[in-house]
This record gives C-alpha cells, sequence and structure tokens, in this order.
C-alpha cells in the first residue's frame, strides 16, 4: 500500500477553477524499464546517455521571487556527478554549443536563443595530473590547473546575434573542502552581469532534481513501503543560467500585452546529427521519428547538429516509446504535431495502464485530450478540455493565432506575480506561479505529473491514494533566495555512509571551513611532484578511513 500523509494533507482538494490542471503523460515512472537509471531527463535516451556532457537534465523557467520584474532560466547538463569523480571532475564540452530556446509567438521556434560556448584553459598538463595544486582562492587563482571562460551569445527570431559576454569565468567543480575552502565565494565570482541588464552563471551546483526512482520499480509489486529516498541526493550537475527584464523576452517587448513564453534547452554537437537521414535537417528528423529510425551520422564537421532537447520534465523517458527517442531529440518544437506516434502516445499514455495494472487504481478514459492541452498547446479556455487561461500563447494579445502550432516546451505567463507561500505541488496546489506554469526549483513535479495521469485535472480533485506520491517532497539541497537560485555543490561522495555525515547524511558537505573540516591547508604549490603524489595517498587514506575528504 502507498504510505499515507496524514489525514488533513490526503483529503481531497479541489483544484482552484483556474488551475484545474497538473501535469503531463510524461509522470513518476522512470523506474518501469529493467536496468533503468533515469531520472527526470537525465540519460533519457540511449545515444545522449553515451554523451552526458551534452545531455540536458531539467529546465526551470520562473518570475524572479526577489525581482518580479525579472524572468529567470536554468538549464541543467551532465547528470549523476559524483562530488568525488576527480582527477577530471566536470567540465562544460569545448566542441558543443549549450542553449536556451524562447519561443513568444507558438510558432514552435525560438524567438530569442541564448547560446553558450566554453574553452580550457591549462596551466601545465605537462608536469600536473591535479585539478588544482593548492588551496583555491579564486576563479583565476594560480592553483587553479584547470579553469573553464564563456562567450555567451543572443539571437533573435531573424538570426540576429549579438555576443552578451566574451572571457566569463566559469565556477570550477567542487573539488572539497580542503581545496576550496570558501566554495561561495567562488561562485560569486561566476555570477556576471550582462550589458542592458540582466545577470548570467555558468558553473557547478547540487542537482535540485528530487524523486525516489525506486517508486515504481515493479519488483515491489505494489508494496511501496520503501519509498522516501531521494535518488538523486548528493549528486552535482552543471548549471547555465540567465536573469533577465521580462521585456526582454516578450513578444514585442511587451510583457503586459504579450505575457506567455515558450522555453527549452538544447545542446549542439559539431558533425554528428541523432537523426535517420542525411545531414541532420529538420526534415530528416521527423521522419526519423515517424519511422524510429535514429542513428548518429557523421557530417560536415563545420555544421552544428542538435543532438540533445528538454522542455518539460520527462518527456522523453517515458511518453516517447524507445525506438524514437533519439531522433525526438534532434527534432525541433515546431515539427511536433506532425509526429504521429509521439501525440498518440500523449492521448493515450501507457502511464496510467500500468498504474492501474499494478495498483488497482483506474486510468482516465482516453483520449486524453487533458494531457494533449498541457503538453502541446498550453492552457487555455480555447485550447481544450481544461476550461482556464493560464499559460497559452494564444493568451498573448499581439499573437497571430493562425501560426500557433502544438508543441512541447515549458510554458510560462510572466503576468503570474511569485507566490507569498509557494506550493509544491503548483497549479494543483492552487498557487499559479509553479508548474506547469513554468517550474520552480522547488515544485515536485513527479507527484503533480502523477496525480494528471490519474485524472486529478478531469476530475478537480486529487486521487486520495496516490496522495503521498513518492515521498520525497523537496530538493536535497534547498535552493538559495538570489540568483542563480541553484543550491552550492555537495562535496562529500555520495556511497559514504550516513555516520559518517551525522549533520547531514550521504553527500553531506558544502565547502567548509577554512581548515577543510579537520584537515590542515596544506601550501601544496610549494612541492615537487613527488610530494605531490605522495600528498594525494595521504589524503586517498585518510578518505577511506573515514576522516574527511580531499
Amino acid at each position: 500500500m502507498l504510505r499515507r500523509r496524514p489525514a488533513s494533507r490526503r483529503a481531497e482538494r479541489t483544484l482552484a477553477a483556474t488551475g484545474a490542471l497538473a501535469l503531463l503523460t510524461a509522470a513518476a515512472v522512470t523506474g518501469l524499464t529493467p536496468a533503468s537509471s533515469s531520472a527526470s531527463s537525465h540519460r533519457e535516451a540511449p545515444l545522449i546517455a553515451g554523451d552526458p556532457r551534452a545531455d540536458n537534465t531539467d529546465v526551470y523557467a520562473f518570475t524572479s521571487p526577489d525581482k518580479p520584474d525579472t524572468v529567470t532560466l536554468v538549464a541543467n547538463w551532465l547528470p549523476f556527478q559524483e562530488p568525488n569523480g576527480g582527477p577530471n571532475f566536470y567540465p562544460f564540452a569545448q566542441d558543443a554549443r549549450y542553449n536556451i530556446k524562447i519561443d513568444a509567438d507558438g510558432n514552435g521556434k525560438p524567438d530569442t536563443t541564448y547560446t553558450w560556448e566554453f574553452t580550457d584553459h591549462v596551466r601545465d598538463d605537462a608536469d600536473q595530473f591535479l585539478y588544482n595544486t593548492g588551496v583555491v582562492k579564486s576563479v583565476n587563482d594560480e592553483t587553479l590547473n584547470f579553469r573553464q571562460t564563456y562567450s555567451l551569445k543572443v539571437t533573435d527570431s531573424s538570426g540576429n546575434t549579438k555576443t552578451l559576454l566574451k572571457d566569463s569565468p566559469v565556477a570550477p567543480s567542487n573539488v572539497g573542502k580542503a581545496s576550496m575552502p570558501d566554495y561561495a565565494s567562488l561562485r560569486k565570482e561566476a555570477v556576471v552581469p550582462l550589458p542592458g541588464g540582466g545577470t548570467a552563471f555558468a558553473g557547478q551546483a547540487s542537482d535540485p532534481f528530487f524523486l525516489d526512482l525506486r517508486i515504481f520499480d515493479l519488483l515491489y509489486g505494489g508494496d511501496l513501503s520503501e519509498t522516501g529516498h531521494n535518488t538523486l541526493a548528493g549528486y552535482n550537475i552543471n548549471t547555465l543560467a540567465v536573469q533577465v527584464p521580462k521585456s526582454t523576452l516578450a513578444l514585442k517587448g511587451d510583457a503586459k500585452r504579450n505575457p506567455v513564453i515558450g522555453v527549452w534547452s538544447t545542446t549542439d554537437r559539431r558533425g554528428a546529427a541523432v537523426t535517420g537521414g542525411s545531414k541532420g535537417s529538420e526534415d530528416t528528423s521527423a521522419q526519423a521519428a515517424h519511422d524510429g529510425k535514429a542513428v548518429a551520422k557523421d557530417g560536415n564537421a563545420d555544421e552544428w547538429r542538435q543532438v540533445s532537447r528538454l522542455g518539460n520534465p520527462l518527456v522523453n523517458e517515458v511518453v516517447v516509446p524507445l525506438k524514437f527517442k533519439d531522433a525526438f531529440n534532434a527534432l525541433s518544437p515546431e515539427k511536433d504535431a506532425t509526429i504521429t506516434p509521439v501525440v498518440d502516445k500523449v492521448k493515450d499514455p501507457i502511464v496510467p495502464k500500468l498504474v492501474e495494472s499494478i495498483y488497482k487504481i483506474p486510468a482516465p478514459t482516453t483520449p486524453r485530450n487533458d494531457l494533449v492541452e498541457i503538453f502541446l498547446t498550453g492552457i487555455c479556455k480555447e485550447c481544450g478540455p481544461i476550461k482556464a487561461d493560464l499559460n497559452s500563447q494564444r493568451l498573448n494579445q499581439d499573437v497571430d493565432k493562425a501560426a500557433v502550432v502544438p508543441a512541447e516546451m515549458l510554458r510560462l505567463n510572466m503576468s503570474v506575480p511569485p507566490a507569498a507561500k509557494p506550493n509544491r505541488l503548483g497549479v494543483l496546489g492552487k498557487d499559479l506561479a509553479g508548474f506547469p506554469n513554468g517550474r520552480r526549483l522547488n515544485d515536485d513535479v513527479v507527484d503533480i505529473e502523477l496525480q494528471a495521469l490519474q485524472g486529478a485535472a478531469q476530475t478537480g480533485k486529487l486521487v486520495p491514494a496516490l496522495a503521498a506520491g513518492d515521498a520525497v517532497d523537496t530538493p536535497y539541497r534547498e535552493p538559495g533566495d538570489t540568483f542563480p537560485y541553484v543550491a552550492l555543490p555537495n562535496t562529500a561522495a555520495v556511497n559514504q555512509a550516513d555516520s559518517l555525515h551525522p549533520d547531514g547524511g550521504v553527500g553531506a558537505g558544502l565547502g567548509g571551513l577554512a581548515s577543510g573540516d579537520g584537515f590542515p591547508v596544506v601550501p601544496v604549490t610549494a612541492l615537487g611532484g613527488g610530494a605531490l603524489l605522495a600528498l594525494a595517498g595521504v589524503l586517498a587514506l585518510r578518505r577511506r578511513r573515514g576522516t574527511g575528504q580531499a
């Protein structure tokens, strides 16, 4: 049986009239297939699972709580970063472009694209193996043997590109308390202003996504007594974020008349495409999605090809059939509605049928036009069965409605103010500032989606038997109060016993004290190569004995 919260919390709650919804068919069963180890869109498709630095994991879009005249966009890459994964740790790829795209007019094409490109800088690759050769006190510290910088460009709908930042610093991977005793100060150096207003960030963070991947493990046989373990606890992620005035993203620059935007992220690689045809064109990508023929193909070495894509969480993982996953990653949202196998799975998703077969909770009748509205069109009274005006671009006053197409993206109505007391269930919990109206770092998308899949959007009430969800209700690290909001990266090994971290359990540690939590700060820059190797051996031995971290 599902574990239940107190009666006051598991009671059926009528949804807000403007928010009789919840989330798409992607939902909460990422653990149903054998040997699956994915979360949100972490490792969501066969080919991208082999290219983690290009793998989009999550996208967030929300009105900035401390600066409500701005919008914050956050996108993450490179999942399941074990904090102690040295000596090379977790850089962004030099041979990739990382994008956050915004559609203001609903045609499935980006009107604004932010693009990051990275450059590696190595001080001494001939005589050193270490990421750093001493205590790191700044992002340009001479003890930091490896560092990255980036350029940030913005492109409009006509293809006009402007460079916003050049040679901006990336916050390094958090090596640990001995190497980076004041990691928060390094983070601050990597938060840089944008010309004309706004702020940008690139660096490592604690993964903000949270869920128990075992909740739908078929081996439980319907006995979910072991729920409540956050599978992503202690892991880190690579984060890109921008905070910009709302007018920067709105159609015609008018966020009052045109407050709704669609957001997604992509990764481009040179010369290789995830398509079913030559040269990775959108047309061949669409055909590949129709046919389920998706392979990595070599192409022009100078041509950029989209290899990963993410909008709403969990879509590619559990909505898109396995044979179409790679092709979906190469597809532009404007093509989504033409891919019949994908649309069919939205209208007739497999997840509710599985839940019914295992837990005997009746699946809603099909076709699921409520999910089509949430997933592809945005929510508006003229869009579908959910009779509420919330986050469809059709609500923008200056939009050409004839040009609006169904397209999978995370949609945000920027006119909804930040909630004074955010509810983790977002709109389902009568909090219109939350998911699926954009997505905040604390929104419990797994529980929201599970309720929607089982018909909460149709009935206007929560499904009592699923009220506890996966019993993981908050991120492992609470988000911050200011940009970039994502929590500082973890430093403790994920697989260390809880007893080693009485103050925080598995994965505890955010950078700590100058003493490195008991370690002396050794001026290793003065040591020779042999001494460095000896020091590394001592630190490894002490780590094995549970005395701390290097």
